[in-house]
């Protein structure tokens, strides 16, 4: 069966961005890598101007059977990451204590359009934007 590890892209706040989700969902890095590490190229680290070097060229962060990656546009490279509303990360914890900690540290400085509260199918459920704009919803099937 396949996976589905969801790509965030991020105007030079990957770095940043990724730390936070560590620290919400616990784990290391599987991969990073800068922009700096790349080969030579047309677009490679040389052609690259100096305080992109640092940006975020890869970045993978394991979360139960799936990974979170993410990396920096540069728009030198005719990049821009671009927030809408279309897009979720939805996530399914474990327990109702693994959802009430993920909502309470992801949401924190953003936004929250449902608060977490039992829904009329059942679950337990919120969808709200982290303090980077990225918009996420939590589903937890309560057991009854």
């Amino acid at each position: 069966m396949a996976t589905l590890n969801p790509y965030l892209n991020f105007n030079g706040k990957t770095e940043e961005a990724f730390n936070f989700y560590k620290s919400v969902f616990g784990g290391d890095f599987s991969h990073l890598m800068r922009f700096k590490d790349m080969p030579p190229s047309e677009e490679g680290p040389d052609k690259l101007p100096k305080e992109y070097e640092n940006y975020i060229l890869h970045v993978s962060l394991p979360i139960g059977d799936s990974d979170l990656m993410g990396s920096d546009c540069i728009e030198e490279f005719g990049q821009k990451a671009i927030f809408g509303s279309s897009n979720y990360v939805s996530v399914t914890p474990k327990s109702e204590e693994e959802t009430r900690h993920i909502f309470k540290e992801l949401s924190a400085g953003g936004e929250i359009e449902m608060p977490l509260e039992e829904m009329f199918w059942g679950d337990l459920f919120a969808s709200f934007s982290d303090k980077f704009g990225i918009k996420w919803m939590l589903n937890y099937p309560i057991e009854k």
